[in-house]
């Protein structure tokens, strides 16, 4: 066994995690020539939600942060999280638009997709797939850890196996609602390593608690790679620390090679803006807390929180606990998805509904029609045809690949934003978030044609 790579994750999916992905460029650039120093496999350092966050609260362009960190680290691989034919938003796209976000991160500094579907479709990540094939980055295909009826470590294993031959350069075991238990992780490393021939790497989240005793026992199942996050702003709802994890493993034949006094050098630069995030209150200390009912409801943090403020906004924050009991009947009635973005919100979202409407299925959402319409892809189990019929009628399920059916997206999206547009990556940006770009795209302008500091202020314009 060679010593186990680490990717430190708090520049993503740890400030994610925390505090609704708000940390700014200004705020990483102190730190970022000492993380390329560390000797980190990779950097987590863009996708996920940071690309929203960007254009919505920080005023930044998500393409310039992802030069500037490109630009910062020179030696260590730039990582970012991809949701198949979603991309980064939560609607499927056309193959064109894929594509052409694959080659446009890449060109900007990328070098490892991890590429995963929320449904576990597999066909869903073909374009992505073969895109970053095409542009010589490092696939990383991800499926969406969860248990119930058919989750057995054959299941995974078996869409390991079509991982790779799908042109996968290494799998992630993604685990984004802390349900993977120690000993499982260790069988279920094991059964994917007897499956491919390629390296494994484990994301996880501290959520129940488990999640170093997790890493622990996948490293000793042979896994090569492991997400952690420098300690600030590491454990709760985001990964579990690196520092923890170095120091567990160094002088054992895992030994990461990273040295603790080099990392305490940055953290020392993130303990002041965990300082920071605490005293503003945008890191809530509910959020670090050990939640084990996450084992027993499968609901990821984030998805937690949002039902909480969907209860409270309808006055009904009560209901908590019927909601929390409706939702794997929810997620078993449409074939027992992953609850991953989107999916989560669309299953918790209906679980609200059929609470305080007192009756299952009385009002259903859009997207939760288009689940059971087949418009996100198959789902991992089947549907039961009498809950088909209840929520869609007569209507005929899709069952081709959803994206067969969007014709090439590209050219009329550039019509529409002719006006904005400053490098080709605005049309990926408007293509994603349209009224949120929008509103950016003028910003910006009023910005570049010298506004005053008065006149920022009130539109909300944030310097990088």
């Amino acid at each position: 066994m060679s010593k186990v790579g680490i990717t430190e994750t708090i520049i993503r999916d740890a400030h994610q995690s925390l505090i609704a992905t708000r940390m700014t460029t200004e705020e990483m650039l102190p730190a970022l020539e000492k993380m390329d120093k560390i000797g980190y496999h990779s950097i987590e350092a863009w996708g996920g939600a940071t690309f929203d966050s960007c254009l919505r609260f920080l005023g930044e362009d998500p393409w310039q942060r992802l030069r500037i960190i490109r630009d910062k680290v020179k030696n260590t691989k730039l990582q970012m999280l991809f949701r198949g034919q979603n991309i980064l938003g939560y609607r499927h796209y056309s193959d064109d638009v894929v594509a052409y976000f694959v080659q446009k991160s890449i060109a900007n500094g990328i070098d490892i997709l991890r590429i995963f579907d929320a449904l576990n479709d597999p066909r869903n990540l073909k374009t992505a797939i073969d895109a970053t094939r095409r542009e010589g980055g490092h696939v990383q295909a991800a499926f969406s850890y969860t248990t119930g009826p058919g989750y057995t470590l054959d299941y995974y294993a078996k869409y390991a196996k079509q991982l790779e031959e799908m042109g996968a350069d290494s799998i992630c075991i993604k685990d984004m609602a802390c349900l993977l238990k120690p000993y499982e992780a260790y069988d279920l490393v094991k059964a994917i390593k007897g499956a491919v021939k390629l390296p494994v790497q484990l994301h996880t989240h501290y959520t129940a608690g488990l999640a170093s005793m997790t890493l622990l026992k996948a490293v000793e199942a042979g896994v090569d790679v492991i997400d952690t996050a420098l300690s600030p702003l590491a454990m709760g709802t985001s990964q579990p620390p690196t520092e923890t994890l170095v120091a567990a493993l160094a002088g054992t034949e895992y030994d990461t090679g990273i040295d603790l006094a080099e990392l305490d050098q940055i953290t020392k630069h993130f303990a002041g803006l965990r300082e920071k995030y605490l005293k503003s209150g945008q890191l809530d200390v509910k959020a670090l807390k050990v939640d084990v009912n996450a084992l027993l409801y499968q609901v990821p943090g984030g998805m937690l929180s949002n039902l909480m403020r969907q209860l409270s906004d309808a006055g009904k924050s009560e209901l908590l606990g019927e909601v929390l009991a409706e939702v794997p009947r929810v997620r078993a009635d449409v074939g027992y998805p992953p609850l991953v973005t989107p999916s989560s919100q669309i299953v918790g979202t209906q679980a609200v509904f059929n609470v305080i409407g007192g009756e299952r299925y009385k009002m259903v959402t859009k997207e939760f029609k288009g689940v059971v319409r087949g418009e996100y892809g198959r789902t991992p189990m089947p549907i039961d045809p009498e809950i088909t019929k209840k929520i869609i009628g007569d209507e005929e399920p899709i069952t081709c690949r959803p994206a067969d059916k969007l014709a090439p997206e590209l050219d009329a999206l550039r019509e529409k934003i002719a006006g904005y547009i400053e490098q080709d990556e605005d049309v990926l940006t408007y293509a994603l978030f349209e009224q949120v770009a929008l509103k950016f795209f003028e910003e910006r302008k009023k910005k570049k044609y010298g506004i005053d500091a008065n006149a920022d202020a009130a539109i909300g314009v944030h310097s990088v």
